[in-house]
């Protein structure tokens, strides 16, 4: 298109048509060239054996996996580590939303680095959407000091639909940590609720956080939570919160006595400190500590871990058949349509989903 600058009436002004822009993109750049080259078992299994926290995030990646031969790839990494795992001590941290467990468990594990020296994995799971089905991830930006830590591994998982405030894969990748030389695992759950004994089931010592001065203090002594955690923290003891701290720490106690005795002989203890000002820190890691030297000389702690792996194996077997039914093309065929007959209301929902079974089963 001519330019009207150009005509004769502007003789003192002249545009010319420009240089061609030459393409943004290399055109001698191979797209296959930066594309990561695929381990294999072995080279990954070694990496995490030499504590490579690189292919430890690749393994941790491949375990959350849903796709059936990433799903059997990380099998294989898992049984070939599990001769090296089971040398740490694992704790859960649980919480209502707001109570400081990011901000306590970045001075937890200052803290114990610290006096204890080793290596500290926090396993942060962060809860999905229901309607995006995705996360934030971000619990690395409340623990700015672990973060920059050069013996601390952060891992921020999803639940991925996951009951219990875990990730489903949660136990696998604490298998992982211990084989790479992580010998303290924390695991941080979503918050408190009824279903907090699937974090329960894989930790040695289960800790729970606490506020005061949040209202009714009952709402905090549910039956379910109370009755598996083995010590209870209350945060923010600081400033004018020093007195309801303690206020509240005492009707923990009176509450704790009402509950019948656990199985490892251990009263669970409460305790007060400041996650902001990193008050009270070292009473909590005495009384972990005088927990596992408790638990260890009455012979509760190996009896744990083997309750631990014999449910984790029911777990693994209801997982396994869940994922084995509705991954049956003879079922994803007939599911659609009894979805249709049920909202129709010609069956009912039970009766659809006997129909279901029987059919998975006559093919078995």
């Amino acid at each position: 298109m001519e330019h009207p600058e150009n005509s004769a009436e502007f003789a003192g002004l002249q545009v010319n048509s420009g240089v061609e822009q030459p393409s943004i993109i290399n055109p001698y750049l191979k797209r296959n060239r930066f594309r990561r080259r695929e381990m294999s078992v072995s080279e990954m299994v070694e990496g995490i054996i030499k504590g490579d926290v690189t292919v430890l995030s690749q393994a941790v990646t491949l375990i959350e996996s849903v796709n059936p031969d990433h799903q059997r790839r990380a099998q294989e990494v898992i049984e070939k580590c599990l001769p090296y795992s089971g040398n740490s001590v694992r704790i859960g941290i649980s919480g209502v939303p707001g109570a400081g467990k990011s901000t306590s468990i970045d001075e937890f594990g200052i803290h114990v680095l610290k006096e204890k020296g080793g290596r500290l994995a926090v396993l942060a799971i962060d809860p999905s959407s229901e309607r995006s089905k995705g996360s934030i991830l971000g619990d690395k930006t409340r623990m700015e000091k672990l973060a920059q830590h050069p013996d601390s591994f952060i891992r921020p998982s999803p639940t991925a639909g996951s009951l219990g405030g875990v990730a489903r894969k949660t136990r696998e990748t604490i298998i992982l940590c211990e084989a790479a030389g992580f010998d303290k695992i924390f695991v941080e759950t979503v918050g408190v609720g009824q279903s907090e004994t699937a974090c329960h089931s894989m930790v040695d010592f289960f800790l729970l956080i606490q506020l005061a001065g949040t209202g009714d203090e009952l709402q905090g002594i549910k039956r379910g939570i109370m009755e598996i955690s083995d010590g209870i923290v209350i945060n923010k003891c600081d400033g004018n919160n020093v007195d309801k701290c303690q206020m509240s720490a005492t009707n923990f106690r009176n509450a704790l006595h009402f509950f019948p005795m656990p199985d490892s002989g251990w009263l669970p203890k409460v305790l007060c400190y400041s996650g902001f000002y990193g008050t009270g820190i070292k009473e909590i890691w005495d009384m972990i500590y005088q927990y596992f030297d408790f638990v260890k000389a009455n012979g509760y702690f190996d009896y744990r871990r083997n309750e631990q792996a014999k449910y984790w194996m029911y777990e693994s077997i209801n997982e396994h058949l869940r994922l084995n039914f509705y991954n049956n093309p003879m079922i994803q065929q007939r599911l659609q349509e009894a979805e249709r007959i049920v909202l129709a209301g010609k069956k009912t929902s039970f009766a659809a989903a006997q129909q279901l079974l029987d059919t998975y089963y006559s093919n078995l």
